[in-house]
Order: C-alpha cells, then structure tokens, then sequence
C-alpha cells in the first residue's frame, strides 16, 4: 500500500491553472483556405454580448453558458455575416467547429451540441472521437489502434488485442449497442485476425474504461470498450479504399422518420504488410464483412433496433523461404530455412440481435436485449521446415556472400494441425433504468448458453543433425545426443490431442445506486453496485462440473472542490470476478476441465482529472494510479496472440502502475494526445515466489498528433508515435518460466498519415461545382514503420546440437510499408 500512497501523492502534484465554463473553439478560413483574423465570434445574453476574436491562425475560443441556448455569430468586415444556433453545452464541455467565411451570405443550419462529458469524468470513463478513430494511422487502423495508446498495451501492430494494465487479451469487455461481442477462439497470430467486429464508419460514440468500472458491465477483470452506433439522419454514403482494402458504408431514414439504417461493408488484404517480413511466402490472408443495424421507432417512447454482422476471414499460407541475420559485427550467424507445406484457415461468424428499448415514463426507461452468436472455425496446417545454423559470408567479392559459410546447426521441423470449432453463444437479458429525485437505480437479469464442440489434434516432431529430439519434460531419460544414444521412446516433441463437447449454462446480474449531491461547497457523484454470476460447466462425455456463484460488489466517489481550478478527484474499485470462458476452461494439453474457479481481482484506481488552459487553449490531464490483488489466477504462456492456460487456479498476483494522459490542441484547431505508463505485474505459482507475468510491460509512452500546413491547412498530418519496453516471451514455449525469464526487445513504431482534403463539410459549394457533391473528400498517404524499426513478436529457437546452446531467432513484424488512401463521402 506504500506503493499505491506515493503514487497517488504524485497525482497531486499534477495541477496547472484552468477554467470551468464550456468552450467553443476552432478555425476560420476563408475560400482560399486562407485562415482569417479579426473575425469578431459573439453571442447575445440578457445581461449582454459575450464574444471573442480569430488570432492570425485563424483560431478563435470562446466561453458558452452552462446548459442554455445560444445563437454564436462569426463577422469581419471584408465577409459577409454567419452564425451557428442553438449551441448548447454541459458543464466542463467543449466542442470544436470549424468553418469557412465566405463572400456571399450564408447563414450555417441550427445544431445543438451536447455531450455526456460531465457523466463519462466523475465515471472515469474516456470518451474518443470517431472522427480521431478514422484519421490517426496504423497497420490495423480503428477503435483497438486508439486504445493500445490509453490503457491498454500492445507489441503487436499486426493485432487487434490489446492487454490493459497487467490483464490478458481475454480479460476485456467489447460491448456494442450494449451487446456484449465475442472474437474467434482459434486464432493464434495477429496476421489471421482481420477485422475487428466494430466497423467505425458506423460508429456514433467510444468510451473507453481501463478500470475501476461499474457493476453495470459484466465480469470481466481488465477494461471495457463501450460503442454507440449512429442513427441516420438523412441519406448518405461513405467510402474508404486503400492497397490494404476499403469499406463502403450507406445509411438512409424513412420519410416518417420511424425507419432508420445503416449498412456496411469491409474488405481487407493483409497482403501488403505481411510481404513485407523476412518470410518468402505464397500468402493471401483475406477478410470480408458486412454489418447492419436497423432502427424503428412505434412511437416517441419506443425503439426497436437489429444489429447483425456476418464476417469471413480466410487465411492461406505457403512459406518458402526464411533467412534471418543476427548475432554481432564480428561474428555474423545466421539462420536459413526452406519450408515445404501450407497452412489454411478459416472463420466464418454468425452474429444477431436485437434490442428493445422502451420508456415507460420519464423516469423509468426499460430495456430487453436477445443475441446470437456462431462460428465455425478451422485450422488446418502441414508445414516442413528444414534450417541450417551457421557463420555467414562476409567477404563481400565471394560467390556466397551472405549465405551460410559453415554450419553449427541442421535439422528438420514438422508441424501438423487439424483444429476444428464449432460454438454458439446464446444471451438474453432485461435491464431497467428508474430516475427518482436526485438518485438513479440501475438493474439487469441475463441468461447466457454456451455450446462448444472443439477437436484439437496438433503434433511437432524436431530432427536436429539426423537425432530426433524428444519432448522435453522432466521424467524423460537423460538426452546427450550424439555423445550418448537416447534409450528413451520416440515421441513427438510436442503433442496435443484432445475432442470436447462442453455446455456452460450462466445466470447473471446486477443492481446499482447513483446520485449526485453537495459536500460543503463541493460536488460529489457516489456510485454504488453489485454484480452476482452462478454458471456450471457440463462437459459431455465426462465429469460435469459443480454449481459455482461469484458476489461481486463495486462502488465510485468523486469530487469536485470549490477551487478556481477545474479539478475531481475520483477514487473506484471493487472485488471484480472472471468467471472462466472456454478458453480458460481448457488446460495446455486441451482438456476441459469443467471446475475452474473464477479469477479474483481485488481493484482499487485512484484518479485526478484536470482541465486547463495552456497557450490560450484547452486542455486535459489524467492522471490514474492503480493497484490489483489477484487470487484463484490462471496462469498462462503467450504466443503471439494465442493464450494456452493452465487451467488450475494455483497462483497469486498483483498489478499496480500509474497512467497519465494530456491531450489538448498544441496545434491550434487540432487535438492531440501525449500517454505515459508504467506497470509492475507478478505472479506467485504454486508458492515458488513471484515472477514477471506474460504481460509484465513497465514502460509505455504514445504521442497522436494532429498537424496542418499553416498556409495551406486542408494539408493535413496526423502521427502516431509508440514505444513500449519488452514483454516476457523471449524464452521457448516450453521453458520453466522460473528458470527462463529472458525478455523481448523494446517495441519501437511510427506510423504517418498525410492528406489533402479538398473538403469536409465545412464549406458550402455552388450546385455547379465538382465539390458539391461531397460532404468529404480526401487522398491521402499512409506510411507504417515510418522509421524502419526491426520488432519482434516472438523468437524461434534452434539447438546447435555439438555445443547444445539453444538460439532465440527473433520473429520480426512488419518494415516499412506505404500506402494509399481515399476518403469520400456524400
């Protein structure tokens, strides 16, 4: 608890100057794109005018009333007058709008702008623009590529999981239109993964929690991802398309305005980013998708949505040829492969549901939710691997220059899978909302049904210089090949065979209390719930297991002293439950076994929120420190993306770590975000002492920024800086981790993203102008791994068989890679 009092006695010390009212803010050009000065922005009250002036960029800023209406007026003398109406904001809000000034008369049309930022900071919840999602780049661009950069962690570009604050891939809640989603079960390396569920042209709004979360979202230890999908106001049409794929998204609404939807499609081929690895490779990984959701409103108090999304991902792969150079300048190894063989995969999921949404009066909102969700997964793999370890050419005249001059090491490697899951997850729940005076009563009941049917079959047999090497477990004879022959019996060196027909029947819920109120002169918001889970395992065939019931009670405190400064404090946590999901029901060598406990994570977050003004611009810190006790831990080996769990509940752990988090406009009219992390996070197994967990990553920084050519600002820039101090995973997959605890190398990336928008919206074009058609249009240039950084997912390991020193070769990501990308939309 030392730990935990220093770090929060360093979120006090995280206080600049700041203000309390909404703020309006942005930039005004004029047709030329050409920002103007002197534009005079005001609005009328009764007690009379409030305005503020453009700077020589463009930038003006100017204060709103808390919760009123109000018409905002933009004026210069060499342009003609224009105004936005019904700007209306909550408390600490701040919107930015940027416009054109133009030389006609042209008054914009009446919007009002809202916002739950008041909600989403006493609830530590991180809200992310839609519009950041789509612009900032990466190899897997959206709502995953954003978070890696605030909670969560990631060395994998090529992945859509993330890791949050010492937790697993598994340990994170994705809810979409409040249903939770699932992610296929089979998939063992970024490369296969394609799309991510949420398709962000259809998003509305992201929040974001990294924990400390309410008894409302479900039993998970880690974070949640909440996603709002928009309802259409009109007909429109967006597309994207680039060398790694493209979207195409339409929406539309009824004449009535009862029938609304909105209905997209993706494509993608990894192609272009995996080419570009060390591997030689016959490789076409495709992915594809359509999702739709349908809104239709009977009446003002009732809504009825459907949400479906059918997704394929095929994944074909030949290597041919692998040559990986390491070692040092004066003495250069390398290792050469040639590979026989192909791997093939596919997934193919099936998701459904729909949503009821009715307010039975003001005060009482009530909702029925029923979802269903299919995959049919293979994975199907016959790879040969023959390598040669060696000293490499150098002489740079010679014939064989660069190829491997004598040989430490050769051997044969073959890897065989037939891997098969078929599983349908079926939820049904109810949830109710009662506003009663100044407090907030929040409940929900849910049933949820898992089928699983799952054949495992996989075997590796390693050949080193004609001497077959045998599993390495502890009972075998002793193996001093070639001094001494092996007495022992020939067996693959790894082997997993294993046919489950499991059934997990859950009942679940939760209860809530909220309410807002004083405290002296300061505002305080209490939160206070529970969460119950019963659940039991049957597995067919074999020993059902017993009726387990997890209690999980949470809470929230946050104030807002009296001060000048804009500044809460929050303090969250609770005793939060994982109840185990097949993966975790399945042990490393594939058997279920249906009596795993729920993990156990005792959480406490202790928060400052700050907002600021720097440079006459606003501005936030964040600033988060946290603690976990953990029990009944299922330990784990990761490889890449797969997790292979032990199954036996026979560990402790803890986790604590400071995040702080600035983001604010450092160009004017833009936002960007500067994060810095640190985390410590060790298991206990079997009361061998404590060690690094898979996911120990102490140090992470992450800068997004957006940036415009100050005389020409439709050119526009947005980067997206990361490094990451290296994860355990260095050591072979079968290594006793308290004996090998070496680690990977530090993750270092750069991705840059260059456009031209010709125009977004902002600016209003006569009929006959070949812009009129768009309220979007943009070309731009992406480049990952700006900077050419060598990162590694994993090593593959190789034994010189004379001196038996075992090589990590490491497993790199993707070099640099450039692309094209075209945004429109009408």
């Amino acid at each position: 608890m030392n730990k935990v009092i220093t770090l929060a006695l360093f979120l006090c010390t995280t206080v600049l100057f700041a203000q309390k009212s909404p703020v309006l803010y942005g930039v005004l050009l004029d047709e030329r794109n050409v920002p103007i000065e002197g534009v005079n922005v005001y609005y009328d009250l009764p007690s009379g005018r409030v305005n503020a002036t453009t700077d020589r960029t463009g930038f003006y800023q100017i204060t709103i009333p808390v919760d009123t209406p109000v018409d905002v007026y933009f004026e210069h003398i060499s342009f003609k007058i224009s105004s936005i109406q019904n700007v209306q904001m909550g408390y600490n809000d701040t919107f930015e709008f940027n416009s054109f000034m133009l030389t006609g008369s042209e008054t914009l049309k009446g919007v009002v702008i809202t916002s739950n930022t008041g909600r989403r900071r006493v609830e530590g919840i991180t809200s992310i623009s839609p519009e950041t999602i789509r612009k900032i780049p990466g190899a897997n661009a959206g709502v995953e590529n954003i978070i890696k950069l605030l909670g969560g962690n990631s060395n994998n570009e090529l992945s859509t999981q993330y890791a949050v604050r010492g937790g697993n891939y598994d340990e994170n809640l994705v809810y979409v239109e409040d249903i939770e989603i699932y992610r296929p079960f089979l998939i063992r390396s970024g490369q296969q993964e394609g799309l991510s569920f949420t398709n962000t042209a259809m998003v509305e709004n992201v929040e974001f929690s990294a924990g400390g979360f309410q008894a409302r979202y479900g039993d998970k230890l880690s974070s949640v991802l909440d996603i709002t999908y928009r309802r259409p106001k009109e007909f429109g049409a967006e597309l994207e398309a680039s060398f790694l794929g493209g979207s195409l998204t339409l929406e539309s609404i009824s004449k009535n305005k009862k029938w609304s939807g909105i209905v997209g499609a993706r494509y993608r081929d990894n192609s272009l980013l995996v080419n570009s690895r060390e591997t030689e490779t016959n490789f076409r990984p495709t992915f594809a998708d359509i999702q739709t959701m349908v809104n239709f409103k009977p009446s003002d108090k009732w809504e009825l949505s459907f949400l479906g999304n059918i997704s394929q991902n095929k994944y074909y792969f030949e290597p041919l040829t692998r040559q990986t150079n390491f070692g040092t300048i004066d003495e250069p190894i390398a290792l050469q492969i040639f590979y026989e063989g192909e791997e093939r995969d596919e997934y193919e999921t099936y998701f459904g549901a729909f949503k009821s949404t009715y307010e039975v009066s003001e005060n009482f909102t009530f909702k029925v939710i029923g979802s269903i969700y299919h995959t049919q997964e293979q994975e199907h793999f016959d790879i040969l691997a023959q390598y040669a370890l060696g000293e490499v050419d150098t002489n740079i005249g010679s014939d064989t220059f660069g190829d491997i001059q004598s040989a430490r090491g050769v051997g044969s490697q073959l890897n065989h899978g037939r891997n098969d899951l078929d599983a349908l997850i079926i939820n049904a729940e109810v949830k109710g909302f009662h506003d009663i005076e100044k407090h907030r009563i929040e409940w929900g009941v849910k049933y949820t049904r898992e089928d699983i049917r799952d054949r495992l079959v996989e075997w590796e047999v390693i050949d080193s210089a004609g001497f077959s090497l045998p599993a390495p477990v502890i009972d075998r004879p002793i193996n001093d090949q070639p001094y001494n022959p092996y007495t022992g019996p020939l067996t693959p060196y790894q082997n997993v065979r294993a046919t489950n027909f499991a059934e997990v029947n859950r009942f679940s819920g939760y209860a809530q209390w909220s309410k807002r109120a004083k405290l002296g002169n300061s505002d305080i918001w209490m939160n206070a719930g529970v969460r119950a889970h019963q659940w039991q395992v049957n597995v067919e065939g074999g020993s059902s297991g017993k009726s387990q019931v997890t209690i999980s009670p949470r809470a929230q405190f946050t104030i807002k002293p009296n001060w000048n400064k804009d500044m809460l404090f929050r303090l969250s946590g609770g005793l939060y439950h994982q109840p185990p999901f097949y993966r975790e029901l399945r042990d490393s060598l594939g058997v279920v076994r249906p009596n795993v406990k729920a993990q156990q994570s005792i959480h406490i977050v202790l928060a400052n929120d700050y907002s600021f003004k720097l440079w006459e611009r606003p501005f936030k810190l964040v600033s988060e420190a946290y603690y976990k006790k953990l029990d009944n831990v299922n330990t784990y080996t990761l490889e890449n993306v797969r997790i292979r769990y032990r199954a036996n509940n026979d560990a402790v752990a803890y986790a604590y770590g400071l995040d702080v988090r600035m983001n604010g406009e450092f160009v004017p009219g833009t936002e960007s975000w500067v994060t810095f992390g640190y985390l410590k996070t060790e298991e206990n197994y079997r009361d061998r002492g404590y060690i690094a967990r898979p996911t120990d990553q102490r140090l992470k920084f992450g800068i997004l920024f957006q940036d415009y050519v100050p005389n020409i600002p439709s050119l526009k820039m947005y980067l997206n800086l990361v490094y990451n101090t290296g994860l355990p995973g260095g050591s072979p997959s079968y290594a006793d981790p308290y004996e090998f605890q070496s680690r990977l190398n530090d993750y270092r990336r750069a991705d840059a993203g260059f456009a031209y928008v010709f125009t977004d919206g902002s600016k209003v074009y006569d009929k006959g102008h070949w812009l009129a058609l768009f309220k979007e249009l943009s070309v731009g240039l992406e480049i990952f791994n700006l900077f050419d950084n060598q990162n590694a997912i994993t090593n593959t390991w190789v034994r010189d068989v004379y001196t038996k020193t075992q090589y990590g070769i490491p497993n790199f990501l993707t070099t640099r890679v450039f692309s094209i990308k075209l945004n429109a939309a009408i």
